[in-house]
């Protein structure tokens, strides 16, 4: 009889304690785990409810709620996109993404926090002054940015997903200048603003002493190696990639929701876990036609850990960030100015996305279809920390 395919929690609890045991971990990384491993178990406590009708005992444990736990992002995705729902505009959507070099990977891999906050804040300085720029749209757009660290191998590839309205408000403020339908801005002009901006605020992170260098680029702590090491970014092209353009408010809000909450693996993708090693399904881009991209990986459990571990957002960090007539300190008003230049009302195109469930004390019973009452809470137990 065949194996159930495993979870990322299986893998964790099976061969986690070793991997700690063997590595030192920072404080983040071991919590991650842990919630993974206890998400929906006895450890986290739960509730048992009684239906009345057929008997039946129900017993449901707590979730961990971590960021990273492939179990805990449905409900997260939805509520965000139904808090997203009023700001999606009647207008086209561009996806572009900007990705970080493989030689900036590996001093982003060490300096996580102020290599993550530089990605967004050029990235999004590139966007807003392209964007502005009269020869080009002359506008000022709103957007939002999503970071991901993984490719589908789950090596380190830090890069930004922006999602784009075609358009913005005109200078004055008084219309809304669209973008020609298959075209947003010169991904060759983003990619050079992007890159000299880029390494013009990396020196000046370096000169601050505030980038770290540890193992294979240990060497780039001194200047002068660090110097030549930045050398050939600066005439090779950095990778700035904006998709076709994918339509209306419901393609976007159905777009949004496989980017916005992912983790760096998902429990569908992974296949077993046997003999100390894991199977996951990964798409190869590279390969052609499409239909022969999905490939399975195997690796030692030890290997897998580490490869998911090094896409832990540091502490405080936030992944999802808003910009232009988006940001928070004035969303809402150049919200209402954008619905009140474009026509029809953006009220009239958008998708009714289904409620969000109640939460209430009581619930249906999976047998009956009865009521639940709550009876027991079951407190949270104690845990070994290995």
């Amino acid at each position: 009889m065949p194996q159930p395919a495993p979870e990322l929690a299986d893998i964790f609890r099976r061969h986690g304690p070793a991997y700690r045991q063997a590595h030192s971990l920072p404080l983040h990384q071991l919590k991650l785990m842990r919630a993974i491993e206890t998400c929906r178990t006895p450890a986290l406590g739960g509730v048992v409810e009684w239906c009345e009708r057929c008997q039946f005992a129900h017993l449901k444990y707590r979730s961990c709620r971590n960021r990273h736990c492939p179990k805990c992002q449905g409900a997260a995705r939805q509520k965000w996109l139904q808090q997203r729902r009023a700001e999606i505009l009647p207008a086209v959507y561009f996806h572009v993404v900007f990705t970080l070099p493989e030689a900036l990977a590996a001093i982003a891999f060490y300096n996580k926090k102020p290599l993550y906050d530089l990605l967004f804040r050029i990235t999004s300085e590139t966007l807003l002054t392209i964007a502005k720029d009269p020869r080009r749209l002359g506008v000022e757009l709103g957007f939002f940015a999503v970071l991901h660290s993984w490719g589908q191998n789950l090596h380190f590839h830090p890069h930004l997903h922006c999602v784009v309205p075609g358009g913005g408000l005109s200078p004055d403020r008084r219309q809304w200048i669209h973008a020609r339908r298959q075209y947003l801005l010169p991904v060759k002009v983003l990619s050079a603003y992007f890159r000299r901006r880029f390494l013009e605020q990396l020196e000046k992170l370096y000169a601050a002493g505030r980038l770290q260098f540890f193992g294979e680029i240990e060497a780039l702590a001194d200047p002068a190696a660090f110097a030549r090491y930045l050398a050939p970014l600066r005439q090779a092209p950095w990778v700035v990639y904006a998709k076709p353009p994918f339509g209306g408010p419901l393609q976007v809000l159905q777009y949004l929701g496989r980017y916005t909450h992912r983790v760096a693996i998902s429990n569908r993708r992974l296949l077993r876990l046997e003999d100390g090693q894991v199977s996951f399904a990964w798409k190869d881009y590279r390969t052609k036609p499409p239909d022969q991209q999905v490939k399975v990986m195997t690796v030692a459990a030890e290997e897998f850990i580490r490869r998911f571990l090094q896409h832990a957002l540091p502490t405080g960090l936030q992944r999802i960030r808003y910009y232009g007539f988006l940001a928070g300190c004035h969303r809402t008003a150049r919200l209402a100015l954008c619905r009140r230049l474009l026509a029809p009302p953006s009220s009239a195109l958008l998708p009714q996305i289904p409620p969000l469930p109640v939460q209430s004390p009581s619930r249906h019973c999976p047998r009956c279809g009865g009521i639940l009452a709550r009876m027991v809470i079951l407190p949270c137990r104690r845990l070994d920390t290995s």
